[in-house]
C-alpha cells in the first residue's frame, strides 16, 4: 500500500470518502435491523380476521399459481376475498375462484384493465375495517393475518407491510430470480432498519399490505388515487403502493412492517430477462414518488427524517457507484505511463485485480443474510456485481424517461384515462338504472366501516395532481 500511495496519495481520497460513507451507513442499517423486533401477537386482539379483514386482489391474468396463493390466504380465515378483474376475464377468474372456495371468494369487474381502478372498485365493495391488498401469486404463511392485525392494535397505525422472499417458478432458481432474491434480502434489511430508527419506510410493498378501510374509503383518497398525474399530464397506473404510502405519511398515519418468518410471503419473479423490465418500471415509480416526497409534499422530512435521508442517498447512489470504475480506469491508465513521465509504479493488472477482489468480497459480505440460507447462490455474486452497475445506468435512464408510464411487463393494460372514462360511464348507467322507478332490481349500497376513531387532521391538504 505504501508503494502504491507513494505515487500520488490524493487520487485515493475519493475512494476512501465514498467507501467510508457507503459502508458506515450500511453498518448502521445492519445494526438497526439486528435490534429491530416485530410486534408480537396480543393476548386479546381487537381485530379478528373472520370479522374485520377483506383481501382485495387486482388481477387480469391469474394462472394456476393463484390457487396455491388463495389457499394460503384462506388459512387465515378472512371474511372475504374480492378478485377484481376486467370484464373479459370474468369467466376464467370465476372458474379459478370456484375451484378454490366460491363461498368466500367473490369476483367483480371493471370495464378495462387498470390496477388502480381495480383496487378502488374493490375498496368500494368492502365492508370490513381492514383491507389487505395482495398480488395474485403472493403465498402467505398461516400466521400472516394475525401478525398483520397485531400492528393495528396501535390506533395510529394506518398501514402494515411484510417481509418477502422469492418463490422459484421452476424446480431451480434462474439467475434472474436469484438477483431478485438478493434484492429482496437487502430490502428486508432496509425496511426493518428504517422502521426501527424512525418508524417509517419508503414504500409498503403492493405484494401484500394492509390498511384501515376508513382511510381508503375517503372520497378525496379515491379521487386522488385514480386521478394521479405526473407533472400534471401523465396519468399513472402503476406505483399504487408508493401513492398509498405517501398518503399515509401526508395524513399523519403511522406505518409498520413485520419482518419475521411468521409474516414472510413468497412471491414469484420474472424468471427471464423480463425481470429487467420489471425493475425499470419500479425504478421509474421510485424516482417519481421520492421526488414528490422530498420536494413537492415534504412531509417526510419531519415525520421520518431517516427515510428522507435514504431517499436523498438513492438519488445520488447511481453516480457514486459509477464513480468507482471511473477512478479505477483512471488509475489503470496512469499505470501504463512511465513513472518518469508522471505514471504510477503499480502495474495496471494489479489495480484491476485488486478492485475485482474488493468488489467480490464486499458484495459477498453484503449478501451474507441470503447466502446463509442459500450458500449455493454464491456463484451468482459476480452477476450481482454486474447487475449493480447496469442498475445504476438504468436508474439514470429511468430518470430521463419518467414520462413513460406504461406497465412494461403486462399485456392488456391500456390507457388509464380511457379506463377511468369507461368506468365512469358504467357507474352512471348503473345509477340511472337504479333510480328508474320501473326497475324492480334493488340498488346495491355499500356499507361503511364503523368509525372507531377520528382520522388525524392536517393543517393543510396535500395535492397529488402535480
Amino acid at each position: 500500500m505504501l508503494y502504491l500511495t507513494s505515487d500520488n496519495f490524493p487520487i485515493f481520497i475519493p475512494f476512501g470518502v465514498i467507501g467510508f460513507y457507503r459502508y458506515l451507513w450500511y453498518a448502521i442499517r445492519l445494526t438497526a435491523a439486528w435490534v429491530y423486533s416485530p410486534i408480537p401477537l396480543p393476548e386479546n386482539p381487537t381485530y379478528i380476521a373472520s370479522e374485520d379483514v377483506t383481501i382485495i386482489v387486482p388481477t387480469i391474468d391469474a394462472g394456476e399459481e393463484f390457487k396455491e396463493a388463495a389457499h394460503s390466504w384462506l388459512v387465515g380465515k378472512p371474511k372475504e376475498i374480492i378478485i377484481v378483474t376486467e370484464e373479459k376475464m370474468l369467466g376464467p377468474l370465476q372458474d379459478l375462484a370456484n375451484s378454490v372456495d366460491p363461498s368466500r371468494i367473490r369476483v367483480t369487474t371493471v370495464p378495462f384493465a387498470n390496477k388502480r381502478l381495480q383496487m378502488s372498485h374493490g375498496i368500494k365493495s368492502t365492508t370490513t375495517d381492514i383491507i389487505v391488498f395482495a398480488d395474485d401469486d403472493a403465498i402467505w404463511p398461516p400466521t400472516m393475518l394475525p401478525y398483520i392485525l397485531a400492528c393495528f392494535e396501535d390506533q395510529k397505525v394506518g398501514g402494515v407491510g411484510t417481509s418477502q422472499r422469492v418463490q422459484p417458478c421452476g424446480e431451480k432458481m434462474t439467475v434472474w430470480e436469484v438477483l431478485a432474491a438478493f434484492r429482496l434480502t437487502i430490502r428486508n434489511i432496509e425496511i426493518s432498519s428504517s422502521t426501527h430508527i424512525d418508524g417509517g419506510l419508503p414504500c409498503l410493498s403492493g405484494r401484500t399490505a394492509a390498511y384501515r378501510t376508513i382511510i381508503l374509503k375517503d372520497p378525496e383518497f379515491l379521487h386522488g388515487f385514480t386521478h394521479d398525474y405526473w407533472l400534471g399530464k401523465y396519468h399513472l397506473n402503476s406505483g399504487d403502493d408508493k401513492f398509498l404510502t405517501r398518503w399515509l405519511v401526508a395524513h399523519g398515519w403511522s406505518t409498520y412492517v413485520q419482518v419475521c418468518k411468521e409474516a414472510e410471503l413468497l412471491s414469484t419473479m420474472k424468471p427471464n430477462w423480463r425481470f429487467l423490465k420489471q425493475v425499470l418500471r419500479w425504478t421509474r415509480n421510485t424516482w417519481r414518488s421520492d421526488l414528490r416526497s422530498l420536494f413537492m409534499e415534504r412531509y417526510i422530512w419531519t415525520s421520518h427524517p431517516y427515510v428522507a435521508y435514504t431517499m436523498v442517498d438513492k438519488l445520488f447512489n447511481p453516480f457514486t457507484l459509477l464513480a468507482g470504475p471511473c477512478l479505477v480506469g483512471y488509475i489503470m491508465y496512469k499505470s501504463t505511463i512511465p513513472v518518469d513521465k508522471g505514471g504510477y509504479h503499480l502495474p495496471w493488472w494489479n489495480v484491476l485485480l485488486s478492485y475485482l477482489v474488493w468488489l467480490s468480497a464486499t458484495r459477498t459480505a453484503k449478501l451474507m443474510p441470503h447466502l446463509w440460507n442459500r450458500p449455493q447462490d454464491i456463484i451468482h455474486v459476480p452477476a450481482f456485481v454486474l447487475f449493480g452497475y447496469y442498475f445504476s445506468i438504468m436508474k439514470i435512464y429511468a430518470l430521463l424517461t419518467l414520462h413513460e408510464t406504461g406497465w412494461g411487463t403486462r399485456a392488456g393494460v391500456g390507457d388509464p384515462t380511457a379506463a377511468m372514462a369507461a368506468m365512469d360511464n358504467r357507474t352512471n348507467a348503473e345509477e340511472k338504472a337504479a333510480s328508474n322507478p320501473f326497475n324492480d332490481k334493488p340498488s346495491t349500497q355499500y356499507a361503511q366501516p364503523r368509525p372507531m376513531y377520528p382520522q388525524p387532521a392536517l393543517e393543510m391538504q396535500v395535492g397529488y395532481a402535480s
